[in-house]
């Protein structure tokens, strides 16, 4: 019975444990071994001669002969009985003592009776019976130890007797199995000694005992465990000790025997036949160490061969684990304490663990709480004072090298429902679960809780430690019940883990964050429930960066997460970090770790931009962890937080894994599959679609097929550039297995198909519908800057910032804030996680300072552009103390995530803000501004703005004017910075100032200004306008005020609330999507006064479109002062530009009622400008603002509005125009008007075409159409349609329509299923009314037997069927039809070869139709060669039912299928993989059944088969990869992969375009599926280009590679450094073996570890102590012996020795540690084994 590791350190493993298992080990080698040999059956020479001298009765002298003779051979026995000693425990130690002392025979021969009675102790009747005789024989102790001395002819006759001896040295060479004296003194013999060692039972190691020679040979220095436990920095995943247990056979316990140096010395006899002679031979020095050498030599050897046999066999003692008794389900009541078992086998021993509802247990955590217990293979899991949290489900896992198995057991802790126990309800309770509830039927209706001591708003940075505190108070107090305490971060609860700790002493609440960082930054809620009520408190915790290691490096990113993980797949998603460490982020490396070891790799070469990477190539099964580094040019970034654990699993398996999940600690799930029942070749993928694409992998998903048999399938990805059809394997070398994948290495720019494969044990299926092309590039655009910034006061430290969002951003992650002193240009970030709203309280700022403020967007793709700065503003509290709820009803909300309660806006952001519209904030912060808080940017003022009109556009809100006109006015025209700002935003800028700005109507307190749109608006539409106004005071201007708070999209404003009679200036900013821009000078002065004239005010915003050479057409909107009557129409004047106000004149004598009006008479190339008057009842009012001078031109290129009338009768007007840009549009209007009445007119836009289609032309669609087209020079055009066109239209519509009747297929023949005729047309439409003539060579037919005629009016199809063509059928058919006015025909002439062929195709069809009512083929066989280069026999068959039949033949002969085809998809198919020359041949396909049978043949031989080896070899060619280079320490590998090779395909290699020649040096060959070109030691004469020749029998492929410039240098180098690698590896310094994981030794035991170290140069060896030098003293002698031995000993152990050891061993090539536990334990009333009293000369065993 072998004892685990970890209970090595309980009492129960002590010395008599120890001596038992030693004894049990060697019993079968005892009792076999009896019965041979005489000599082990009594032990010692002097028992054996003594009992022969009884039996026999011999002479003395014979006796004194034979004793002697024995003894000398007992000497050299003894010697070689030492290797036999690591077999025999105790009798190999009693042998080498005996050993010992007969080596010293020569000198002391009277002590031989002595060292006789010594060794006889061996065990106890042998110990007795050698005893008595040693003691008892005094004559014949002394004859023998003078014979010894001088008996000559005796000692050869000994000598004789040792050598001869056949029985005994036979015996003697079969017990000690190898020792020296068999094979020194048997050459002769045949016999082979079977090495038994590995086929003992398994038992594991034990510490042995090892004797000391010099002076302390008597003294046992306790336990040396031979086990190798050298290792590396870094090693994981098995433990060394675990490692060794595998490799530990348990067939025997070694031993040693020292013996003192000295001079050898050996008797020897030689047999004689003349002469009776016996002398003792005296050996050199020289030859005893040689015989020694050869000793050790012969030892080392059977060592090895036994290491051998046990390698080989050491699978045969594992097994995975075993539950023999398994832990058992309990129900407990609360404060009962509970005990549940299990018993585990398994070798290795299995490791076990404990679970709680899927959470391993830690009771170090729990102190008291849990008692853990494993021995003996039991384990037990004891739990003290069960509570309610205690009911769950545990789980005891055990695993080691073999697998994991998981046993499972409830436990359900009841409550009393009686009266409650005062002591259960103490203050270290955190929670109380709410069926304690105090109400209504508790003691108090309502409870006050009130929070002091709170916690503000806090800073911390990485790595440190945060705490939160707040001391409740509730009233009333009562002590049974207890508060629940709650903890939310954005509205999400909290539930402790190892990185967040809570505590409710009972009066304060507290929360630690033990390790903070980024993610936990956020609002921090503690919520206080008392039964149904509840109050929190909150207050926001900021988490700056840790500071970089590398200077300049950015902040580590935030929020790893594993999405939609698979089998061997995961998508990693991360946020940006805000700080950039100021330069750009480059991109980012992720890295990943298996659970449960330390050994993290980077999972992608080159840095990726976007936020999100497909990691793939995991191992499905095992769990991992991974996280995200980001790089700039300074560096790379500390690492993030690590993701949660996420195992590589089918979603599938993953759910249904969710109960019963393996030991987390080890990241490993040990997955099965079922036995597949048969191999079914899987159908195609179905659903496959590209899910994301960007510039550096695009990927796919798809959904498993239906068809693929009970075994799992696995996936080869294949691509194509589009447009072709050279389709290529992605993933040559291994298979996917998850629906899943991501495909890398595409070319930015071009588009690609994909189509997916699947595959199983049965074969490969066939290829999926290929995806659309997809371009490669990043799909996801980087968000736009975000809109206006609205700071706003809140406190002495923190100000308010609002937003609008980004427009038609995508997946928005959040927002990140910056602030910055203003004037300063140093910019902090004031949140290190994005926020999600549009809204965020700054904290932390100085008081008294000016800030400004600017916002960036994020999503996966990267940072937006940062917004406008944000006006400056003074950081002071607001008056009324900041934002409070109640202040802005627009703005009150519940927050989300949480239960109702009152929202205070202190310090809340993101998930638990109100959601609301951010121009009710913005508006909200005005009427704010206007009665309760200072403005942001002067003094509060009396006079209240507000708008006039609510119809704008939904369009963003850009930023603030004043901020926006304070950067526009720093960009100057051929500014370089604006000129790439302005090209980075897509070539688009903020639009110039507008002009002309005039007032259009005046009251007493407010004014409506008008305005003209700028001349560059930027390349895209204005979104708005913003307002500022001013008072002028005795011509002195005053302060610019904000008239708008959103901005308008009319060039019209109304101001309200100004002063009467005060004189007021105007200043117009124009806003798109790049932008406010820079604000008009200031206007001219108005004075606001009420206008009481009676004529209307002047028209406003005139434009002119249409303009041509003579012409143009001039628009205008209605004066917004009417009057004291209503407009009737308007005057249009005129003047060319230069002319003086005197030559203006009237276009119109008559008012024009309408708001347009075309203006003939114009002269070419002559600059006019124009203004308009409005006229009512009362004269004619004040003329507009006349417009900007237009030149009176055609434009090259004009093109005008077309009528068409299709043949369908549909009227459209058509207009083109080749001037558009991206964001042009058709814009088309009645009476320039906008169309909003789309019920009689169809738009259609193509390109740069348009056409607006009538649906039904009338009297209402009569007027001006016009369309002009958006973002060019003015183009536009306009078509009338008046009461004459239309009819023209209507006529030419109804002739188009109705001249004949359309048909949509002229007459055809076509063959029906059993032979029939179909004589067939179809017309577009026909009336009830239409009627069709039959005629047949000018003769009409009827409806009859042989004629069958059928008319369907609703389809237009007309059709005539005959059952079987005649010879007298040959002739002409012809169809004719009328409807109404509208007629038709269509003939078809069947004369001559053209009826003859469809006449015996009838007949054709009829003979296949009686073929077909059996079992037939539809297609017959053929071949294709497939995309893995295998050669597809198929054919398709039809009309089968289950007991059909197929048989594939080769050569008339049978071709045995594994499986039988069932006819699902109604292929056939015989795949021959590897195709060669063998498988040429006729083959032969048979279909039967019942009914009948059909067959098909495909000959493949000579031609034909030449046609197919040279296709297979083309594929093969096609599939060959391109060149790579591979370095090793050999030399340089050129190399390409093929999906197989055949000798066929020839290969050849050519450098700078001539052919290789072969040698030792530049080799090539083939591997399995990989083409190579060996140049080992290359030399600069092995640059150049290298080109791979693959001739397929037809045609020549090529891959050409580069091999020179940096590629060779880097290869150069690369084979440089393996190779300087590979000798630095094989001569570094290392740990080879000898030193164990953990000693468990008594006190006052001697320890003695040994170990072999290994290194050139030899290394350097340094001892340590709990990683402290140790130095070598008198208790801890260290030895270091020829480069290689390196010992540790100590004399006397005591408990100040416990701790861990290590041993350093460098050279220049490296360095490397083992390290060791020494426990040193004190047993506890030892008990003491029986043992016999020891006489003098014996060793205590320990």
């Amino acid at each position: 019975m072998s004892i685990p590791f970890y209970q090595k350190y309980h009492q129960h493993y002590d010395r008599a444990y120890r001596n038992k298992e030693l004894q049990s080990t060697l019993s079968q080698y005892q009792k076999e071994e009896k019965r041979k040999s005489a000599v082990y059956s009594h032990g010692s020479a002097a028992y054996t001669l003594g009992s022969a001298a009884s039996h026999h009765g011999s002479a003395a002298a014979y006796r004194h002969e034979s004793s002697a003779a024995y003894s000398h051979g007992s000497a050299a026995y003894g010697l070689e009985s030492a290797a036999y000693s690591q077999g025999s425990a105790a009798y190999g130690l009693e042998s080498a003592a005996y050993s010992h002392g007969s080596a010293a025979y020569d000198h002391e021969s009277a002590a031989l009776s002595k060292k006789s009675a010594a060794y006889s102790l061996g065990s106890e009747s042998l110990s007795k019976r050698s005893a008595a005789y040693s003691l008892g024989s005094e004559s014949l102790s002394k004859r023998s130890a003078a014979y010894g001395l001088g008996s000559e002819s005796l000692s050869k006759r000994s000598a004789a007797y040792s050598l001869g001896s056949d029985s005994l040295s036979k015996s003697s060479a079969a017990y000690s199995l190898g020792s020296e004296a068999y094979s020194h003194g048997l050459k002769d013999s045949n016999i082979m000694i079977e090495d038994r060692s590995y086929k003992l039972s398994p038992k594991a190691k034990r510490a042995k005992q090892s004797l000391l020679s010099e002076e302390k040979e008597n003294k046992a220095i306790d336990y040396v465990v031979p086990v190798f436990t050298g290792r590396q920095v870094h090693v994981s995943g098995i433990t060394d000790t675990e490692e060794e247990r595998i490799k530990e056979s348990a067939a025997y316990i070694a031993r040693r025997n020292l013996f003192a140096t000295g001079e050898g010395i050996s008797a020897t006899r030689v047999a004689t036949s003349s002469s009776a002679e016996e002398q003792y031979e005296k050996k050199s020095r020289k030859v005893a160490i040689r015989e020694s050498a050869e000793r050790l030599a012969l030892k080392k050897t059977l060592e090895e061969t036994e290491e051998f046999h046990r390698k080989l066999n050491e699978d045969k003692l594992l097994h995975a684990p075993e539950f023999v008794i398994k832990p058992r389900s309990h129900t407990v009541w609360e404060k009962q304490n509970v005990k549940l078992h299990c018993t585990v086998t398994g070798w290795p021993e299995p490791r076990l663990t404990w679970y709680k509802n899927n959470v391993p247990i830690n009771v170090h955590t729990h102190p008291g709480k849990y008692i853990i217990e494993s021995r003996y293979g039991m384990h037990s899991l004891e739990i003290n004072k069960c509570d309610f949290e205690d009911t769950a489900q545990y789980r005891a896992s055990a695993m080691n090298v073999k697998g994991e198995l998981s046993a499972y057991a409830s436990l359900v802790v009841k409550r009393y429902k009686g009266e409650f126990d005062e002591s259960y309800f103490h203050a270290g309770t955190i929670t109380m679960p709410l069926s304690f509830g105090v109400t209504p039927q508790g003691y108090a209706s309502r409870f006050e809780i009130h929070f002091v001591d709170k916690f503000e708003v806090s800073f911390g940075r990485e790595g440190e430690t945060m705490s939160l505190g707040c001391t409740v108070i509730i009233h009333p107090d009562i002590k049974r019940f207890h508060p629940e305490i709650q903890w939310y971060r954005n509205g999400v609860l909290i539930t402790p883990s190892k990185w967040i700790q809570m505590h409710w002493s009972g009066e304060r609440a507290t929360l630690t964050l033990a390790h903070a960082n980024k993610e936990d930054e956020g609002l921090y809620t503690l919520r206080v429930v008392m039964g149904d009520y509840y109050d929190q408190y909150s207050a926001y915790v900021f988490v700056r960066d840790a500071d970089a290691e590398i200077p300049g490096a950015p902040a580590s990113p935030l929020d790893v997460e594993c999405l939609d993980a698979n089998k061997d797949y995961v998508i990693i998603s991360w946020k940006q970090p805000a700080v950039d460490g100021g330069s750009p982020i480059l991109g980012y490396f992720i890295d990943k770790c298996e659970v449960g070891t330390t050994h993290w790799s980077q999972c992608n070469e080159t840095p990726v931009k976007f936020a999100r990477f497909p990691v793939t190539g995991l191992i499905e099964g095992r769990s991992y962890i991974f996280r995200v580094r980001a790089v700039n040019k300074a560096g790379i970034s500390i690492p993030s937080r690590v993701s949660v654990p996420v195992a590589a699993l089918d979603p599938a398996d993953r759910a249904r894994l969710r109960s019963h999940p393996s030991a987390p600690w080890t990241g490993q799930i040990i997955v099965t599959e079922e036995e597949p029942a048969e191999g079914i070749v899987p159908g195609p993928p179905s659903d496959l679609h590209v899910i994301e694409a960007t510039k550096n992998y695009v990927v796919l998903s798809w959904k498993p097929p239906g068809e693929r048999g009970h075994e799992g399938v696995m996936y080869f990805v294949e691509k194509c550039i589009a447009g072709t059809e050279n389709w290529q394997r992605v993933n040559t070398e291994i298979p996917v297995k998850s629906p899943r994948f991501a495909v890398f290495d595409l070319a930015e720019g071009k588009s690609y198909r994909f189509r997916v494969r699947c595959c199983n044990s049965a074969g490969i299926g066939e290829p999926s519908e290929a995806t659309e092309a997809t371009m490669v590039g990043d799909k996801l655009d980087i968000p736009k800057a975000p809109g206006r910034i609205i700071p706003t006061r809140n406190t002495d430290t923190s100000v308010v910032v609002a937003w609008t969002e980004s427009k038609d951003s995508k997946e928005l992650v959040g927002y990140y804030v910056e602030a910055s002193i203003a004037g300063s240009g140093h910019w902090e970030p004031c949140n290190n996680n994005p926020v999600k709203g549009t809204r965020f309280i700054c904290h932390g700022l100085l008081t008294g300072e000016n800030y400004v403020f600017r916002v960036r967007a994020v999503n996966a793709a990267g940072l937006s552009e940062y917004s406008q700065e944000s006006e400056a503003i003074k950081v002071k509290a607001a008056i009324g103390g900041g934002l409070l709820h109640g202040v802005c009803p627009e703005l009150s909300g519940k927050a989300g995530g949480l239960t109702d309660y009152t929202t205070f806006w202190e310090g809340m952001h993101e998930s638990s803000q109100p959601i609301f519209d951010t121009d009710a904030l913005l508006k909200c912060n005005a009427k704010f501004n206007r009665h309760v808080l200072p403005s942001s940017s002067d003094k509060l003022r009396s006079t209240g703005i507000s708008e006039v009109r609510e119809t704008v556009k939904n369009v963003p809100t850009p930023s603030p004017q004043k901020g926006a006109a304070k950067q526009a006015s720093k960009i100057q025209p051929g500014d370089p910075l604006a000129l790439e700002k302005m090209k980075a935003k897509k070539d688009i800028a903020a639009p110039s100032p507008p002009y002309d700005i005039t007032v259009l109507e005046s009251v007493r307190d407010s004014m409506v200004l008008g305005w003209k749109q700028p001349k560059i608006i930027g390349g895209v539409e204005i979104t708005g306008y913003y307002v500022n106004y001013r008072e002028v005071i005795d011509g002195v201007p005053g302060k610019w005020n904000e008239a708008n708070i959103k901005p308008v999209s009319d060039r019209a404003y109304r101001i309200h609330n100004l002063k009467e009679n005060m004189i007021y200036q105007f200043q117009v900013a124009a806003a798109n999507l790049a932008g406010v821009g820079t604000p008009s000078p200031a206007s001219r002065s108005f004075k606001c006064e009420e206008w009481t004239i009676a004529v209307p005010g002047p028209p406003h915003d005139l434009s002119c479109t249409e303009v041509r050479k003579d012409s143009l057409v001039l628009l205008w909107k209605p004066p917004v002062y009417i009057g004291r009557n209503p407009v009737i129409g308007y005057y249009v004047d005129v003047k060319e530009t230069e002319a003086t106000d005197e030559h203006w004149r009237s276009v119109n004598e008559k008012p024009n009622a309408n708001k347009f009006l075309k203006i003939s008479g114009l002269k070419e190339g002559v600059s006019y400008v124009f203004r308009v008057r409005a006229t009512n009842q009362a004269g004619v009012g004040k003329p507009s603002d006349t417009t900007d001078p237009i030149i009176a031109e055609t434009r090259p290129g004009t093109k005008e509005v077309e009528v068409d009338v299709d043949d369908n009768g549909v009227i459209s007007l058509n207009f083109e125009c080749d001037q558009m840009s991206p964001e042009s549009k058709f814009v088309w209007s009645k009476n320039y008007e906008p169309i909003e009445d789309e019920s009689r007119l169809a738009l259609e836009t193509k390109g740069g075409k348009s056409k607006a289609a009538f649906k039904d032309l009338g009297e209402d669609d009569l007027g001006i159409y016009s369309c002009a087209v958006t973002d060019t020079d003015g183009v536009s055009s306009s078509y009338t349609i008046d009461e004459e066109e239309m009819k023209r239209l209507l006529a030419l519509s109804h002739e188009h329509k109705f001249p004949t009747i359309p048909l949509k297929s002229e007459l055809a023949a076509e063959l029906l299923e059993k032979g029939q005729v179909r004589f067939w047309l179809q017309a577009e439409k026909l009336s009830g009314n239409a009627k069709v003539n039959f005629v047949f060579n000018d003769k009409e037919v009827v409806n009859g037997e042989k004629y069958k005629m059928k008319v369907d009016r609703n389809t237009g199809l007309i059709e005539m069927i005959m059952d079987k063509l005649e010879d007298d059928d040959e002739g002409t058919y012809t169809f004719q039809l009328q409807d109404g006015k509208a007629k038709n025909q269509s003939s078809l002439v069947l004369i001559g070869d053209v009826f003859k062929k469809l006449q015996n195709e009838a007949d054709f069809q009829r003979q296949e139709w009686f073929r077909k009512q059996g079992p037939h083929f539809v297609e017959y066989l053929g071949w294709e060669v497939t995309a893995d280069c295998n050669v597809l026999l198929k054919c398709k068959v039809a009309n089968i039912k289950k007991e059909t039949h197929i048989v594939w033949y080769k050569d008339e002969r049978e071709i045995m299928v594994d499986e039988e085809h069932d006819f699902k998809d109604g292929v056939c198919t015989l795949l021959i993989s590897e195709f060669s020359k063998k498988d040429a041949g006729i083959y032969e396909v048979i279909l039967k059944d019942d009914r009948g049978k059909d067959k098909s043949k495909l000959k493949l031989v000579e031609a034909a088969f030449a046609d197919l080896m040279t296709e297979v070899c083309r594929k093969i060619a096609v599939s060959a990869t391109e060149l790579k280079i591979q370095s090793t320490a050999e030399g340089i590998r050129l190399f390409s992969f093929v999906n197989y090779y055949l000798e066929d395909l020839r290969v050849s290699w050519l450098h700078n375009d001539a052919k290789i020649k072969y040698t030792d040096r530049v080799k090539t060959g083939v591997t399995g599926e990989q083409i190579w070109l060996q140049i080992n030691e290359p030399t600069p004469h092995d640059k150049g280009k290298y080109i791979m020749e693959l001739f397929d029998g037809k045609t020549t492929h090529t891959k050409m590679l580069d091999f020179s410039g940096q590629a060779f240098d880097e290869a150069c180098a690369e084979f440089q450094r393996l190779k300087q690698a590979a000798v630095a590896e094989r001569n570094r310094a290392r740990v080879l073996g000898g030193l164990p994981d953990v000693v468990t030794i008594q006190e006052g035991k001697a320890l003695n570890l040994t170990c072999n170290v290994w290194g050139d140069p030899v290394p350097e060896v340094v001892w340590l102590k709990n990683e402290k030098p140790l130095l070598a003293d008198a208790h801890c002698i260290l030895k270091y012996e020829s480069g290689k031995n390196a010992s540790f000993t100590i004399t006397g152990v005591n408990t100040i020795d416990s701790g861990r050891y290590s041993i350093l061993v460098k050279n220049k090539y490296g360095t490397e540690t083992s390290d060791f536990t020494v426990s040193v334990f004190i047993p506890e009333g030892e008990e003491e084994v029986p043992q016999p009293q020891p006489s003098k000369g014996d060793k205590k065993k320990v």
